[in-house]
């Protein structure tokens, strides 16, 4: 299974346009070769280089197995989102206090649909996730602020 974006590379620079600077918008992203077996897909975005501990931006899950792309600014239909570490059930945007941090865009392809409602917590799905992870795909930015 493969995770990419057409706005950077791997361990590439995130644009601005999808970080607290910019719109704040998630990026557009490609899934290709997922498992047929796959009968959904979830998508977990943390920070680790956070100063408490890593940071989550965006937690996604029910994600239709046949989603070859995840529009900017979107949610697949059917997706289910989580809550982050800003407080609210959407994507949050890369927002380092100091330095270069790097974001994981970490893809999970599941052999079932998950439980969870909307605005469950990270520890609720990482929970769900036991078991039923069938593959998975990576994609890394960074991004470090003018100034910080």
């Amino acid at each position: 299974m493969t995770l990419t974006s057409s706005e950077f590379s791997d361990h590439q620079a995130i644009p601005t346009r999808y970080t607290c600077d910019g719109d704040d918008h998630n990026p557009s992203l490609s899934v290709s070769d997922v498992p047929v077996e796959a009968k959904s897909l979830a998508l977990v975005v943390d920070d680790p280089d956070a100063p408490k501990g890593t940071w989550l931006h965006w937690l996604v899950w029910n994600i239709p197995p046949e989603t070859r792309a995840i529009a900017e600014d979107s949610v697949p239909p059917g997706a289910v989102q989580g809550l982050n570490d800003f407080g609210r059930i959407e994507y949050g945007g890369p927002c380092p206090g100091t330095g270069t941090h790097r974001y994981f865009f970490r893809l999970y392809a599941l052999d079932t649909l998950l439980a969870l409602p909307e605005g469950a917590s990270y520890g609720d799905l990482e929970v769900n996730l036991r078991g039923h992870i069938i593959a998975e795909a990576e994609l890394v930015g960074t991004y470090r602020r003018v100034g910080h």
